[in-house]
Order: C-alpha cells, then sequence, then structure tokens
C-alpha cells in the first residue's frame, strides 16, 4: 500500500493550509493536485472550466491521480473539491477527509485576511444555493471514500495535526 496521505474536503475547508503545516511538522513533500494540473496544462482551473467545461478537467483530474499513484510514494496529496471522485483514489494512499460544517467553511473564508482573493479563486460561493447544494450532496459521497474524518471545526490546525497523527498510528496497527 502507498504511504500517502491524500486530502480531501469541501473547497476552502483548509485542505492546502493545513498540508502546509503538517508537511512541516512531519517532513513529508506536499504536492497539490490542483496545481499539478495548472502547471501540466499550463492554465488556470478556472480557465480549463470556462474554455474545456467540467467534463475534460475530471478527465485531468484522473490522469493526474494515475500519475500519482503509479510515480508518488511517501508525500502529503491535497485535493481539489471534486477530486475524490477519480477511480484509484484508495490506490493512492490513506485518505483523510477535512470536514466542517458549510457555515464554518464560508466564515473562514470571509474572515481571512485576504478574503477577496478567496472568494475570487471559488466563485461558487457567491451563488450561495448551488455551493450549499454541492456542498451537501459531497458531504456524504467524502465520507464513503474516506480512512480518517478530522472535525476541522474541533480544534486549531495544530492539534488536527496531532489528531490525524494519533488516527494514522491507530490505523496503521489495526
Amino acid at each position: 500500500m502507498k504511504k500517502n496521505i491524500i486530502l480531501i474536503g469541501f473547497m476552502g475547508v483548509g485542505k492546502g493550509t493545513f498540508a502546509r503545516e503538517y508537511a512541516k511538522h512531519s517532513g513529508l513533500f506536499n504536492i497539490d493536485t490542483d496545481d499539478l494540473i495548472e502547471s501540466a496544462q499550463n492554465k488556470s482551473i478556472k480557465s480549463i472550466f470556462k474554455k474545456e467545461g467540467e467534463p475534460h478537467f475530471r478527465k485531468l483530474e484522473q490522469e493526474c491521480a494515475n500519475w500519482i499513484e503509479s510515480c508518488v510514494n511517501h508525500t502529503l496529496i491535497s485535493c481539489g473539491g471534486g477530486f475524490y471522485k477519480v477511480k484509484n483514489l484508495k490506490k493512492m494512499g490513506t485518505v483523510v477527509l477535512l470536514d466542517a460544517s458549510y457555515e464554518w467553511i464560508y466564515n473562514r473564508l470571509k474572515s481571512a485576511p485576504n478574503a477577496k482573493k478567496k472568494i475570487a479563486k471559488r466563485p461558487l460561493f457567491n451563488r450561495e444555493s448551488e455551493a450549499r447544494r454541492l456542498y451537501t450532496q459531497r458531504k456524504k459521497e467524502y465520507a464513503k471514500v474516506a480512512d480518517i474524518v478530522l472535525d476541522m471545526e474541533k480544534g486549531s490546525t495544530k492539534e488536527m495535526i496531532k489528531e490525524l497523527d494519533r488516527k494514522l498510528k491507530t490505523l496503521r496497527h489495526s
């Protein structure tokens, strides 16, 4: 089994922030699937969605997942919000869901020092009913594929890092 840690969760839950802190803590190298896709395509996710559509973007996510499965190990991987749908997710490593309520995520983004930039990067949050509908649909799906769930509302990033270490140790010894 691959020793990657795969971070999934709804957009804005803090996967990137958590990944940067966990990478410092653990010494693991950290990669982001959206960054990999943007780099490979030489365009932004927003531009890919706009010009080529969501089905094309999902195909690119699957190609990224295939590469990770065959070439990446002992790495922390933060994923875009819809990446959990790739066919080989479980083969890539231990899947960790960063979970939180819609309200918590929305307030996290709104109260960030660079809130405008954070919301602009996630334009769906400007269409609240659509964002909530997607959140509700994905919340159940995320839970089905997760090996570990971290409730991000229950503590600071530092506390959640300790919680992940504890849960990983338990999972590896079971």
